[in-house]
């Protein structure tokens, strides 16, 4: 039973994910189709949908895990896959846009279970086979993300609502599944005895950094990398199609090819490159390579000159492992899982932030009501921001570790 729960846990976590890589390829697109064809509009909507969506994920992930404290893990688990199964075929229903916002409401809350899942595994799993045990969550995620905007891409396709129909069957499917085979990880005894809204407060965790003034530079690292990031949920399917003219299949194909550049990198190459050189020589060279990315994605007039930045973005990857890794010497062992959080928190942040910067900055360079005509112009911002964590990691990386 005990390796039935831990398969059906890695499942979840796969098909969560996987999920939300179906549909990256194709809701840009569906938003533009709603929004009468107008890509400067599609952009301002994109720009609402992923705020509003970071958001409620930022105020309900605390909360389902301060739920899955009290009531137990198997019912918030559950209700989050039933939920999501829902709220997919909402969307892939939708007639305009305010109910596909309303199902990107529901999708933000059902689908917070992330933390609720290695909560489980923290349960049932001894602390010496843990790390093994979030590894293969790790994995579950990165795969979700190299096979999901593949197979939407080719989905959407046939039809642009045919992955919202696929990815609410998975969830549907994964909750009968786990009707049967997912047991309670947390007994009775060991639950809280009451719901306690401090518990579930997200700014709260935000707090354990102020104790940290060593590594003020390092988080704030961390935020400039995700808030980066951002641009390609934010702008990507968008920029590529008015740029490129590339449907859901072009880039679901490109975005696969990343997600698999990317695993190349974490699971090989960033451990030889800290061996090499040391953590703060590699957070350098990440971040010189991420900037050099990014601004060959901004620059690039050609399809051909585009894909050139797909392996050199993917060696950034190798910047946010070793940033961490010194974050990490900062702190006592007691206090290691609530600096995750603060750093989790840091990041749905920047979920709130980012959106909006680039769907706006996207919206401003395009079109004949254009500032500066270059639809490339966010991949240019974000160059500038991985840029900065340069100067910003010169100066922090050197702190001496804590002894």
């Amino acid at each position: 039973m005990r390796r039935a729960a831990l398969a059906f846990i890695f499942v979840t976590v796969l098909i969560d994910v996987l999920a939300f890589g179906l549909i990256i390829p194709v809701l840009p697109h569906l938003v533009e189709d709603l929004a009468g064809g107008d890509t400067r509009d599609a952009a301002f909507w994109v720009g609402v949908f992923s705020t509003t969506f970071a958001l409620i994920q930022f105020v309900s992930s605390p909360i389902q895990g301060a739920l899955s404290d009290r009531f137990g893990r198997r019912p918030v688990i559950l209700a989050s896959c039933l939920g999501l199964g829902a709220d997919f075929a909402l969307m892939a229903l939708a007639p305009n846009l305010w109910i596909l916002l309303v199902g990107r409401v529901l999708s933000a809350i059902t689908s917070a279970s992330f933390t609720t899942a290695n909560a489980y595994v923290a349960d049932v799993v001894a602390p010496d086979e843990r790390a093994k045990a979030f590894g293969l969550l790790g994995a579950a995620f990165g795969l979700g993300f190299v096979v999901g905007p593949a197979l939407g891409g080719w989905l959407g396709g046939i039809d642009l609502r045919l992955p919202f129909w696929f990815a609410g069957a998975l969830a549907t499917v994964n909750f009968a599944y786990g009707l049967f085979v997912l047991p309670e990880s947390l007994p009775k005894e060991k639950r809280l005895a009451r719901f306690d809204a401090s518990l579930a407060n997200p700014l709260a965790a935000l707090v354990v950094i102020r104790r940290h003034p060593a590594i003020w530079g390092l988080a704030a690292i961390i935020f400039l990398y995700d808030l980066a990031h951002y641009v390609y949920p934010s702008v990507f399917v968008l920029f590529a199609d008015y740029r490129f003219d590339w449907g859901p299949r072009e880039v679901g194909g490109v975005m696969a090819a990343v997600g698999v550049a990317s695993i190349v990198v974490q699971a090989w190459l960033v451990g030889r490159v800290v061996q090499a050189v040391g953590e703060r020589r590699t957070i350098l060279i990440g971040s010189l390579f991420g900037a050099t990315g990014f601004a060959i994605y901004g620059l690039a007039s050609t399809p051909f000159a585009f894909l050139l930045g797909v392996p050199v973005m993917a060696v950034w990857g190798v910047s946010s492992p070793a940033t961490q890794a010194i974050i990490t010497r900062h702190v006592a062992p007691e206090e290691q899982g609530r600096m995750q959080g603060a750093l989790a928190s840091l990041a749905s942040l920047t979920g709130i932030l980012g959106p909006g910067l680039y769907t706006s900055i996207f919206r401003a360079s395009i079109g004949e009501e254009a500032l500066l005509p270059t639809p490339g112009m966010p991949f240019l911002v974000a160059s500038i921001l991985i840029a900065a964590t340069l100067v910003v990691a010169w100066r922090y990386a050197r702190v001496a570790p804590a002894a």
